[in-house]
């Protein structure tokens, strides 16, 4: 039987015995987030590139604090947030920077980030309060699309000025950004749009199947900001 590679002499286990069955999937998603290949991330954490390939492709695997440390050290977050320690949890709980360092986004920096991400809250106010509402979204000609469902209590904001809000908040790195947009909210009529639409979808709603009803939001305002350390 062929040996599975390892950085030292047998696969590590975790101190308290419980495999990270995640890890796998948050390894991928920093190296994607940092533009690693498997190469670097094991040249630079001082292991074989076969062992961090083991990593990413079996969901029992689970290495002691030590080799996690060096991950985290060698993709530039924390062990814990590697290991899924904040799972659940919001973002921003690290310590702020000694001297951060706040500034304005300007319109272009505002398109490119929100192009990136796949969660937004889209926000309206409604006669009882005001709503705060996460969706997958995805970004179509300049444009912010999402589906819902009839009846949702987003359907409230359709034909009416509405805000969505994406950010993203590092917390070994002590440094995030937000983009809020404004504009207005309608419905996608035409058959043949929705359908170009759910082509061009970034993922299907998290929330479950029934959202068949396709939002546009056609931005009139970019505003956004970005936190880095000093």
């Amino acid at each position: 039987m062929a040996e599975r590679p390892t950085p030292g002499h047998g696969e590590p286990q975790p101190e308290d015995g419980r495999a990270r069955g995640d890890l796998g999937r948050r390894l991928q998603r920093r190296r994607a987030e940092l533009g690693l290949s498997r190469e670097e991330v094991a040249e630079r954490a001082g292991m074989a590139e076969a062992y961090v390939a083991h990593l990413e492709q079996h969901s029992t695997a689970a290495p002691d604090s030590g080799t996690l440390l060096r991950l985290a050290g060698a993709l530039r977050t924390s062990p814990q947030e590697l290991g899924g320690g904040h799972s659940g949890l919001p973002s921003g709980l690290g310590r702020a920077a000694r001297n951060p360092r706040m500034g304005e986004l300007d319109e272009q920096e505002c398109r490119e980030l929100l192009s990136t991400h796949g969660v937004g809250r889209f926000s309206l106010s409604t006669e009882g309060a005001p709503v705060v509402l996460p969706v997958n979204y995805t970004v179509v000609d300049g444009a912010i699309v999402f589906r819902t469902r009839e009846g949702s209590a987003i359907t409230q904001g359709l034909d009416r000025e509405v805000a969505f809000e994406v950010d993203r908040v590092d917390d070994a790195l002590s440094e995030g950004w937000s983009v809020l947009v404004r504009g207005t909210a309608r419905v996608v009529s035409d058959p043949g749009e929705a359908e170009r639409l759910a082509e061009r979808a970034y993922s299907t709603p998290w929330a479950g199947e029934g959202r068949d009803l396709w939002v546009r939001i056609e931005p009139t305002a970019y505003t956004g900001r970005r936190i880095e350390a000093g």
